[in-house]
């Protein structure tokens, strides 16, 4: 079974807090909150840019925890302020007020730019008013200097409006509602609760202009068209209890008949009927209510109205049937009742509302979207309608998301100890062989060959020595040559030697010329190459003293890691029973919560039904009065 429309939206205006304001600051960091506006601030740290998108996901839990973890290791340096009010938002929406207020209160006091105190400022005077505290909360809103960005503002004199409710500044809540875009649902709902309060408070004529513009507006979605009979709904009573019954009739009319309230409005048309004395007109419309679903209270008081205005039209045997046909249906609804409320008590309700409803993350602003199967899922309306359920549920189902969430961290840490043994067992083994390897290089050894060859290219550039950076096969060359000349030396009688003398002499030059050539580039080369030694040299210290600190600080490191692991799985270990239980209790409340609101369906089934059998007492007293009295006289 879905849930109506206009009850989930009803249920996101109850819910609509801190985190969707936060949302709105969010969007305008991101710059995100007007399309048609260029951004007037960038995302500069990932890590920010990376909680901001779990947020917009509405992984709030993942969101939070990931910009703490940031914020622990300092990785958002650009958005430090920012990234605090979105994490006291974040809080706010889980109701943890206490640390949400000290979030914002540590930003007013570091003195942090005007826009963001504002934003402090606003939150503050939200959690005060959340806890009652009035006048604090007012001191508080006062000190907001500027306009807040862009939804938050709107946000602003809502509450300051509701500020204003609560003092009884009627006149003065109306005129900081004239600030709010009049076309928006926000300042409509305003206006309906500023109506509401002042019928209440006596001004019935300012309450009423204020319900009559709403009950007549144009409706271009199902929250204001349930809004508009909501309004009209509390006019025509309102009227019925100034002995208005004409008036009452009017505006009840314009309740639409298939709408939430349609129940409540036809009980009422009747009940102006016959204030009327129209009890034939009054039958219309209950006749039509006593023909729905008795899960309704309207309907139940219907089938009452009905007998009552049979009897009031002298039909006293259709009043006397219509009297034992209520008394049928409440017995059959009080048996109905027992049925959900065994049901609610066998964990129905709770379970089939989580396994209907999934949802990745706990979260505040999670909202009931399909019914469970229940015996008698109509009597699931009032109780969903409740505040304090609404609020228990979400407190349960936060709950389970957190034994889930230790169950999950309590199986990773197993997890976390095997990769923690193999990255022991990798080291041990590997440490040998890195040794050895390291061993090898004979470092000292490289190094003072390094400065021989330092000292050769270094000479050879100071006395221009271009045979010291000969290339081996010029070296080969010059050694045949000197071969050559050493036979030439042994030959210098033979005049056929002579020829042999001069090309050796030409071979020589050759081979001289071609190093003098040479002699520059390969002067360069050979320095970078003695760079590239040295450098490779410092990074093969630098290696070996990597490797004793590893061998000093890697056994270390396990232990700690190990430790941390320990110390984590005693903490979990101490934290699941308690969740858990704590999440049994939850659930026995919200179940007890649940059948609290049917108990109270049953003691007024109980009270109707007294007075339907006392009614038709008085019927059967009536119709035996005329016998009596014949019996009675003398014969």
């Amino acid at each position: 079974m879905r849930v109506p429309q206009s009850f989930r939206s009803a249920q996101r205006r109850l819910t609509r807090s801190a985190l969707a304001l936060g949302l709105a600051f969010a969007c305008t960091h991101a710059g995100l909150a007007q399309a048609a506006d260029p951004p007037k601030h960038l995302v500069q740290d990932p890590h920010y840019g990376d909680a901001l998108y779990y947020f917009f996901q509405e992984r709030y839990f993942t969101s939070v925890t990931n910009l703490m973890v940031s914020q622990h290791f300092e990785r958002m340096p650009h958005h430090v302020d920012e990234a605090e009010i979105l994490r006291g938002g974040l809080f706010l929406s889980y109701g943890l007020h206490r640390e949400a207020g000290e979030i914002f209160t540590r930003l007013i006091d570091q003195t942090a730019s005007p826009s963001v105190r504002d934003r402090a400022w606003y939150y503050l005077a939200k959690i005060r008013y959340q806890r009652g505290l009035q006048a604090e909360a007012e001191d508080a809103i006062a000190r907001i200097q500027g306009k807040l960005p862009g939804a938050l503002d709107e946000d602003r004199l809502l509450l300051q409006a509701n500020l204003l409710f609560a003092r009884g500044d009627y006149a003065g809540a109306a005129k900081v509602l004239q600030g709010i875009d009049a076309k928006s649902d926000a300042a409509m709902f305003a206006k309906y609760n500023l109506g509401v309060a002042l019928i209440k408070n006596g001004d019935a004529e300012g309450g009423a202009k204020l319900l009559d513009v709403i009950g007549m507006a144009p409706a271009a979605d199902e929250d204001m068209r349930a809004l508009r009979d909501k309004a009209n709904v509390a006019l025509g009573f309102a009227a019925l209890q100034e002995e208005k019954p004409g008036r009452a009739r009017v505006v009840l009319e314009r309740v639409r008949l298939n709408g939430m309230l349609a129940n409540k409005a036809l009980l009422g048309m009747g009940w102006a009927a016959q204030a009327e004395h129209d009890a034939r007109g009054a039958l219309v419309p209950w006749d039509e209510l006593g023909t729905r679903d008795p899960s309704d209270a309207a309907v139940l008081e219907a089938k009452l109205a009905i007998a009552y205005a049979f009897a009031d039209l002298g039909a006293s045997g259709q009043a006397l049937d219509a009297y034992n046909d209520a008394i049928a249906t409440f017995e059959r609804e009080n048996t109905n009742l027992d049925e959900s409320i065994g049901a609610i008590r066998a964990g129905h309700l709770v379970e089939g509302l989580i396994e209907r409803n999934p949802g990745e993350e706990m979260g505040w602003f999670w909202n009931i979207r399909e019914l469970p199967a229940m015996p008698h899922a109509g009597h699931l309306a009032p109780v969903l309608a409740q505040h304090e359920f609404q609020e228990a549920f979400k407190n349960y189902r936060d709950l389970r998301f957190l034994v889930k969430n230790l169950q999950d961290w309590q199986n990773s840490l197993g997890a976390f100890r095997d990769m923690l043994d193999n990255r022991r067992k990798a080291f041990a083994e590997r440490l040998p062989k890195v040794r050895e390897h390291a061993g090898a290089l004979n470092i000292d050894a490289l190094e003072q060959r390094g400065a021989q060859l330092a000292e050769t290219i270094a000479r050879a550039e100071r006395e221009t020595d271009v045979a010291a950076l000969a290339t081996g096969q010029e070296i080969e060359q010059a050694d045949r040559l000197a071969r050559v000349r050493e036979t030439i030396a042994l030959n210098q009688g033979n005049p056929a030697i002579d020829d042999a003398r001069d090309r050796a002499r030409r071979v020589q030059g050759a081979l001289l010329w071609q190093q003098s050539q040479a002699f520059n580039d390969r002067l360069w080369q050979a320095k970078k190459s003695m760079r590239d030694h040295a450098d490779g040299i410092a990074q093969a210290r630098r290696m070996s003293a990597a490797l004793a600190q590893a061998e000093r600080d890697e056994p270390a490191r396990f232990d700690a890691f190990e430790a941390r692991i320990v110390a984590l799985g005693q903490r979990i270990d101490a934290l699941l029973p308690r969740v858990t239980a704590l999440l049994g209790e939850q659930q026995q409340y919200v179940q007890e919560r649940a059948v609290a609101a049917l108990e109270q369906q049953k003691e007024r089934l109980a009270n109707y039904t007294t007075q339907a059998r006392y009614a038709v007492a008085q019927l059967y007293d009536r119709a035996n009065q005329p016998q009596d009295a014949e019996n009675a006289r003398p014969q």
